[in-house]
């Protein structure tokens, strides 16, 4: 099948989406990249979405106003790359995360994934798979990541053992055992490692006073020195780092409530020094989740997500894990950047077939699940 997948992240970047040639399930999964762009949203549009993911109130109106919004940006997405490069059978849309909440215990987990299915579906006439989160939290998973199911086929490999690590918004991980192990398919694991691009960005906003999104290559992070002990009090005073998976989390912990609660102590440093701090806190995060959950250290780290271009990032994360190997998906085959829309296609793909998409092992959930609401147009 030729499937489209669309995918806007916790940044709120703009709209990811990936045109993909589909063959096979999924030891025999094939997927031959078409097309992949990213399409900006309107600014007004994303200045919405931050303020919402970032807790700001608004009525049920206005909520699903901003859905239909939403879905109008996806399915105007969808259409551009339709124009330029033919038709597809298939959409699959994760829509807009603005809010993630893990299960309780004894309590169901929920996930607001903004960007109306159905309307995507009508105003393409194109078969539309969206709300893939729901379905596995309603059996008691943490309805995330999901990617790691489609890792497990498209990154693994017969002679190491891998993470693939997105460093998108959130950092998750998919850990992936050496495929020569008998048992290889069931130890496989993922989790949200915690914070990826999320507080890096927020900050140089605020920073630049608006002139700026991010730190382009994590330059302006490079001229500044590291607060050792601040970090050192962030790892230690948050707990998230000591749950055990499987976990999510999302821009509600690292994002705006974060800045402003550790607004006191990053205000004494420059601008260069917060940048530099919050980017070794990042850093730092991913090798602790790693030293303290995987049953070993990976023979290799494979980057995805817009993370990978910030070498200063890269070089953090290399310092704090000396005896790995970092590279990225691209140089295994797999475009680092489409990744994730590409993962969203999959989905879409299996939910197609009838095949079910969670890792109950990732997730935490009773059983595995068909992920994905349908909508004919």
């Amino acid at each position: 099948m030729r499937v489209l997948g669309l995918i806007s992240g916790t940044s709120a970047d703009g709209i990811d989406a990936a045109i993909a040639e589909i063959h096979g399930q999924q030891a025999d999964l094939q997927v031959d990249l078409i097309a992949f762009e990213t399409i900006a949203y309107d600014p007004a549009l994303r200045d919405r979405i931050l303020e919402v993911a970032a807790g700001f109130p608004l009525s049920v109106a206005e909520l699903t106003a901003l859905d239909a919004a939403i879905a109008q940006s996806f399915a105007r997405a969808a259409q551009t790359l339709i124009a330029r490069l033919g038709s597809v059978d298939l959409i699959g849309s994760h829509g807009q995360t603005v809010y993630h909440q893990p299960p309780q215990v004894g309590q169901l987990g929920w996930s607001v994934q903004l960007g109306w299915g159905a309307a995507i579906a009508q105003q393409t006439g194109i078969p539309t798979i969206s709300n893939f989160r729901s379905a596995d939290l309603a059996v008691g998973g943490q309805g995330a990541p999901l990617v790691p199911a489609v890792d497990l086929w498209l990154l693994g490999s017969d002679s190491e053992n891998r993470c693939v690590q997105n460093i998108g918004g959130i950092g998750n991980l998919t850990w992936l055992p050496r495929r020569d192990r008998p048992d290889w398919q069931t130890e496989v694991r993922g989790w949200d490692t915690g914070p990826g691009n999320s507080l890096l960005d927020l900050a140089v906003q605020k920073l630049s006073q608006g002139r700026l999104s991010y730190d382009a290559g994590g330059e302006w992070a490079a001229t500044g020195r590291i607060d050792q002990a601040l970090c050192d009090r962030w790892l230690q005073e948050d707990d998230y780092f000591r749950l055990p998976p499987p976990k999510s989390t999302g821009r509600e912990r690292y994002g705006w409530q974060f800045l402003e609660t550790w607004a006191a102590e990053l205000d004494r440093l420059s601008a260069a020094d917060q940048l530099a701090t919050l980017t070794e806190f990042t850093a730092i995060s991913i090798a602790d989740n790693y030293r303290r959950f995987l049953p070993a250290l990976p023979d290799r780290v494979l980057l995805c997500g817009g993370g990978l271009h910030n070498q200063f990032l890269v070089q953090r994360l290399q310092q704090h894990l000396p005896t790995v190997a970092i590279a990225s998906t691209d140089e295994f085959g797999v475009n680092s950047q489409a990744k994730e829309a590409i993962a969203i296609a999959v989905l879409a793909y299996w939910r197609q077939h009838n095949r079910q998409g969670n890792l109950p092992a990732v997730t935490g959930a009773k059983r595995a699940a068909l992920l994905g609401d349908v909508f004919i147009p």
